[in-house]
């Protein structure tokens, strides 16, 4: 299915619009993605005469809408909100790319789907026995999450396969009989999940196939969710997938037909593996889309990471970077990952809500502390925030909308951060008195002195919570936070940045211009991606009794796996294909990827594995490498875009007092408007820059200078003859 079916054709204006659902506000993006390449000169339409036309070419234009109870109605408002702005018509849209939050709310709310499993006999209670670890080491009482699919609601038939073939073939009748069950029990989905499917998927593939002939409600099957060992990570893989579909088969479905009430193109949506693809595909792997929101966020953010290093020219405080750590704070919490080589770190071993999934996802790290998180004071008198939020309503009290509680929000507006005069993405005014107000009180439970003191508190814990993510996502991996730049996104992440790169020795910060609604913007420059795994356990050479892996073996699998992935893909012919392997040391619980290479070369596969543990563990082995999973992952490379927007206007706001640091005087602080910030503009801290969807704090004994994108580059002081 082409991307901009119902829309003009690729040398056309090609209008696109990213949409971003967070839990406080949606956000879009834009953009004429076609003259994006013409748009630095605008000089075609001016030699026709078409000022105007030239004017608009590659402008990028942003919209922030709070979010709905119904997310599709937000999603649509903010395209129209964002074609206003534009001077353009939802119908001239010819991509439009979405991101949503459906399905971690289900995970997350319990609000899925009435999900039956249907399993091998005697492996009915997979679910539940987990596996021998503890959701908290030292508390005895921890208790783990409940099964999606409660015991009641889960089937066994008398069937086997092993690793070496099918043992017993699955009777026929007993599918139907059991259908026959699970159509009076009134379940809304059904997973499938067989012993050993990965492997030998013929009895699973029969029974799913009757299942779906007899029910009216969809069918997920492990060989077709996730093809590769670990019974129970593969059950609980598929039974999520069947748990959600529902949700986000009704979603998509309103999100479609409002969009084509509109005049818009249907939907391609985020895949928590960072790429894109077509609606109807992620409606039959709802679980592929579990990180959505988040994944478009790193993308984004690595491409903008790229595009400096690449400009920068190997000098400046980028020069000597290991990569960046993406930063995305918005209104409920906050998000933090890598990007090294170009690349967002990916991996297999992600959990929501305690539950596993053993998909290919964007290595995220997420704490409950955002611009809308909750402060108060615990039972021990320390001051804490989050996870709980004031979501996007009521809000922070400094909304105006009901809100009664103090939020990381009403604390800024307390310090000087955000203005008594913000309009938050055109929607929404400040109202400070409100936010001192709850601050005030907020700062007698805690015996403070005054709401001043109470909201440098709010910030500091904001800040500490965030530090701790990323040194988990860096130091507790060993790397050092110190090596890489800090990207900062999300409507809140800019403001909090410089704080939290001062706490980790990070002597740069990036912000995009499209700080606010970078995750909508990483949404138009993704990649199209599918993967696919399969399990192939050898042994990579011959060590005692083993036989060694066998070449032709792996690549008659790399061959079914590149038919996989490319009958995925929108555009097979422009796809590349990439393969990669899952190897570890005999004796290990953990495997790492590789690059496999093709053809398949066994010693240099073990070769990279060595050099891969050495420079992620910190040493290599002199044992046996054993090959466990064959990967391939089809690319359909994303667009070239934009990522400034129009510059104009008179760059100085004014000024106004605000607070630094943990003590000190509020201090005069110049107030600066992002728009009027041309390329090549420099200035010290303190300051302030405001645009709709954020703002940036510029502490002082740092600089800032707007880069050729309209990226602002903040350093440290002490950094500047980097």
């Amino acid at each position: 299915m082409s991307e901009n079916a119902g829309g003009p054709p690729d040398d056309d204006r090609a209008l696109r619009v990213g949409v971003d659902v967070g839990g406080t506000f949606t956000d879009v993006v834009l953009v004429d993605a076609a003259a994006g390449a013409a748009s630095e000169s605008g000089a075609g339409a001016a030699a026709d005469g078409d000022a105007e036309a030239a004017r608009k070419k590659g402008r990028l234009v942003t919209a922030k809408v709070p979010t709905t109870d119904d997310q599709s109605e937000g999603v649509i408002e903010g395209i129209r909100k964002a074609c206003r702005t534009a001077g353009v018509e939802p119908a001239e849209i010819d991509r439009f790319r979405h991101a949503t939050t459906v399905t971690v709310n289900a995970l997350l709310e319990e609000t899925g789907a009435e999900t039956a499993l249907v399993t091998t006999e005697g492996f009915r209670d997979v679910l539940a026995i987990r596996r021998q670890d503890r959701p908290a080491l030292y508390d005895l009482d921890a208790a783990p999450p409940e099964p999606v699919v409660p015991r009641r609601r889960r089937f066994e038939i008398d069937e086997r396969a092993t690793p070496e073939g099918i043992e017993r073939p699955v009777d026929e009748d007993d599918v139907r009989k059991l259908a026959a069950t699970l159509r009076e029990r009134e379940v809304e989905s059904v997973a499938v999940a067989f012993l050993h499917a990965y492997a030998h998927p013929e009895n699973e593939r029969r029974a799913a196939k009757i299942l779906r002939e007899e029910l009216d409600a969809p069918v997920s099957a492990s060989h077709e969710v996730l093809a590769e060992f670990r019974e129970y990570e593969r059950t609980a893989t598929t039974a999520l997938d069947a748990y959600v579909r529902p949700v986000v088969d009704e979603y998509l479905a309103r999100l479609v037909e409002r969009a084509d009430a509109a005049g818009v193109p249907a939907p391609r949506v985020m895949q928590s593996n960072g790429g894109i693809a077509d609606a109807e595909l992620v409606r039959e792997r709802a679980i592929t889309t579990a990180l959505s929101g988040p994944a478009a966020g790193v993308v984004g953010a690595g491409e903008i990471a790229r595009r400096v290093v690449d400009e920068e020219n190997g000098s400046g405080p980028m020069a000597d970077c290991d990569g960046v750590v993406t930063f995305d704070m918005g209104g409920t919490s906050t998000d933090v990952s890598l990007v090294r080589d170009g690349s967002a770190e990916r991996t297999t071993d992600a959990e929501i809500g305690g539950r596993p999934i053993g998909l290919p996802v964007v290595d995220v790290t997420t704490v409950g502390a955002g611009g809308g998180s909750l402060a108060r004071v615990d039972a021990g008198g320390a001051l804490r925030v989050g996870p709980e939020s004031s979501g996007a309503d009521p809000g922070p009290a400094c909304y105006g909308r009901g809100g009664t509680e103090p939020t990381v929000t009403d604390a800024a507006v307390v310090l000087g951060y955000v203005g008594a005069d913000a309009d938050l993405g055109g929607e929404l005014s400040i109202d400070a008195d409100a936010a001192r107000a709850v601050l005030a009180d907020l700062a007698d439970e805690a015996g403070l002195e005054d709401a001043l003191a109470a909201a440098r508190g709010v910030h500091e814990v904001a800040v500490a919570a965030t530090t701790r993510a990323i040194r988990s996502a860096t130091v507790e991996r060993g790397l050092d936070p110190r090596e890489f730049a800090l990207t900062a996104f999300g409507g809140a992440g800019p403001m909090h940045a410089a704080a939290l790169a001062e706490r980790l020795g990070i002597d740069a910060v990036l912000v995009p211009r499209a700080c606010g609604v970078l995750s909508a913007y990483g949404l138009l420059a993704a990649d199209e991606v599918h993967d696919a795994a399969r399990t192939h356990r050898a042994t990579l050479s011959q060590q005692g009794g083993d036989e060694a892996a066998d070449p032709a073996a792996i690549e008659a699998i790399y061959a079914e796996l590149r038919e996989d992935v490319l009958a995925s893909t929108s555009d097979p012919d422009a796809a590349r294909v990439e393969r990669s392997a899952d190897l570890r040391y005999a004796g290990q619980s953990f495997e790492l990827e590789v690059d496999a290479g093709a053809p398949v070369d066994l010693a240099a596969l073990a070769e990279r594995f060595h050099a891969a543990h050495e420079r992620t563990r910190g040493y290599r082995m002199d044992e046996a490498v054993e090959l466990v999973t064959l990967r391939s992952q089809a690319v359909v490379s994303g667009p070239d875009l934009p990522i400034g927007s129009e510059s104009g206007g008179d760059p100085v706001l004014g000024e106004r007092e605000v607070a630094f640091g943990e003590e000190g005087d509020r201090v005069s602080t110049p107030i600066y408007d992002r728009t009027g910030l041309d390329p090549g503009s420099e200035f010290a801290g303190p300051a302030i820059v405001e645009q709709a969807e954020s703002t940036t704090v510029v502490p002082p004994d740092w600089d800032a200078r707007v880069r050729p994108d309209g990226t602002l580059l903040l350093t440290r002081g002490e950094s500047r003859a980097r």
